[in-house]
């Protein structure tokens, strides 16, 4: 009976260790998000011309590039956490969950492929 008892004592551990390593990077992602925001309204605020030539203008500083990125990066990570758990706690079947988390992985590093083709052609 002990052994047992200590099986799902180093379940629950774990479990709980990668909830709260979960829990912590959902937090720093909204908080990258959050800056991210406050420094795009900086700068349109400030901007002179909204129109496309002050946004390629913006956008033609590398340091906004690759804030941009960073942000975007933390968007799709903020993301993959939130659609895996709305998948692990939903989605019963292993096989199914397993499409759908192997989907959406593809469609977010897609998503980050063509973010960082877009912000590096302008």
């Amino acid at each position: 009976m002990t052994d047992n008892n200590n099986i799902a004592q180093k379940c629950l551990l774990i479990s709980a260790h990668y909830v709260l390593r979960d829990w912590l990077v959902q937090r720093l992602t909204a908080i990258v998000m959050v800056i991210y925001t406050v420094i795009l309204l900086g700068c349109l605020l400030t901007a002179g011309s909204f129109s496309y030539d002050g946004w390629v203008g913006l956008f033609s500083y590398k340091w906004f590039k690759l804030v941009t990125f960073v942000a975007l990066m933390s968007l799709f990570l903020h993301a993959w956490i939130g659609v895996r758990d709305i998948w692990m706690d939903y989605v019963k079947p292993v096989g199914v969950r397993l499409i759908l988390q192997v989907a959406a992985i593809l469609w977010l590093l897609g998503c980050g492929g063509w973010a960082a083709q877009i912000l590096w052609r302008v």
